[in-house]
């Protein structure tokens, strides 16, 4: 899968109640999740971002409470990946089990800046950053993640499964 997207920045140790804050887990409604996406990191971040837009940030990304709403607002968002220096191993498996693309790549993640355009390829794990050619490379997904992802998250390739 190949993904295009405008870069949207955010530092080290960005917790789950900054990317879906506490107040609006009433629901569960990825919809509805979406619209308060990143509120408490940038209030501004809905209004802004646009479908297939990239998330990069620094160390620790998605630390915190295990809520498996965070990686859901975000991939409900329109966000087709993250990529970060590092992930609380708690977001990764999240992320891994909703179908959002993670790519851990501390090169990567330092290059990219605010509102420059990225390219990433999941299947290769490489990142582009437009306009250079400088290749970044993250771990590629084993086969059967890459499904999962490709198939919408964990339970739907469960069910394909069948």
């Amino acid at each position: 899968m190949k993904l295009k997207g405008k870069v949207f920045k955010f530092g080290d140790d960005v917790n789950t109640d900054e990317i879906i804050p506490a107040r609006y887990l009433n629901t569960s409604d990825p919809d509805e999740l979406a619209q308060y996406c990143m509120e408490d990191a940038d209030p501004s971040f809905v209004k802004k971002k646009e479908k297939g837009d990239i998330i990069v940030a620094g160390e620790n990304f998605g630390c915190g409470s295990s809520r498996e709403h965070a990686p859901i607002a975000i991939k409900a968002a329109g966000i087709s990946c993250v990529i970060a220096k590092s992930f609380a191993r708690i977001f990764y498996r999240n992320a891994i089990n909703i179908g959002l693309p993670i790519f851990t790549c501390p090169e990567a993640a330092e290059a990219l800046k605010e509102g420059s355009k990225a390219e990433v390829d999941t299947n290769k794990g490489t990142i582009l950053k437009a306009g250079q050619k400088k290749v970044y490379q993250s771990e590629v997904f084993p086969g059967f993640i890459e499904e999962i992802m490709k198939t919408g998250g964990l339970m739907a390739y469960a069910k394909k499964q069948k």
